[in-house]
């Protein structure tokens, strides 16, 4: 075997190990940012109502609660991705979740919402609402919770007191007990947030304002991403 044969084998015997080193490095990487993927935590966001079923609706304007339940949604789900988390809009559109507009729609509705959650397997779900009430005085945002789930209570807490912060706030709630069944289907930690009342004209306006649904999405995603922290290193 001469010298220059023996070079050329040795090139080649070091080419092979430089491409098995690289392709073992893309390998490696692609597992990492996989491993990275699945490790991300999931967050359901439930924008209320839709389609036929507009819910309340604002005494001056008439605008639908389910149209500024899905703005509102997708405010939120934004700053939960800038966090880094995987969001699942339950509703990403203006319509219900219920197929056609036939008898039994509301159950359909519903049962499709619990079966979004269960799928994705949350690390919390937080369904957005809007509130309206009899007395037009009333206003603010409240949160509410199932009893029976401690870290709903938790998480109710931390919502409600990130709101109360919030300098618009009229006035201070404490989150209270539901018995809803966005809140009853699941065993995740779960709250509803009724964002403010469209029976009382102060709260309408700045729900109709977009710098303002831009505050109380992040005064929610403050006092969940509050939760998060707790829990993780709790």
């Amino acid at each position: 075997m001469n010298f220059l044969y023996r070079h050329r084998v040795a090139f080649g015997v070091a080419c092979v190990f430089l491409s098995v080193v690289m392709a073992l490095g893309v390998c490696i990487f692609a597992l990492t940012v996989t491993a990275s993927e699945s490790l991300r935590l999931t967050v359901v966001i439930d924008a209320g109502h839709g389609g036929i079923d507009g819910g309340v609706v604002g005494i001056e304007s008439g605008v639908k609660e389910s149209d500024i339940n899905l703005d509102l949604s997708r405010r939120l789900g934004r700053l939960f991705e800038d966090a880094g988390f995987s969001v699942v809009q339950t509703r990403e559109t203006e319509a219900g979740l219920y197929g056609t507009a036939t008898a039994g729609y509301k159950k359909r509705d519903m049962a499709k919402r619990s079966e979004i959650i269960h799928r994705n397997n949350p690390a919390l779900v937080i369904s957005v609402h809007q509130n309206f009430f009899s007395m037009r005085s009333r206003r603010g945002a409240q949160v509410f919770f199932r009893s029976s789930n401690e870290r709903s209570v938790t998480l109710a807490c931390l919502i409600q007191a990130a709101l109360n912060d919030m300098p618009e706030c009229a006035r201070k709630s404490d989150p209270l007990k539901g018995d809803y069944f966005i809140l009853n289907c699941n065993d995740y930690p779960s709250v509803i947030v009724e964002c403010g009342f469209l029976s009382n004209a102060e709260d309408e306006a700045l729900l109709l304002d977009t710098n303002y649904r831009d505050k109380v999405a992040a005064a929610i995603a403050d006092g969940a991403l509050r939760y998060l922290s707790s829990a993780a290193n709790g």
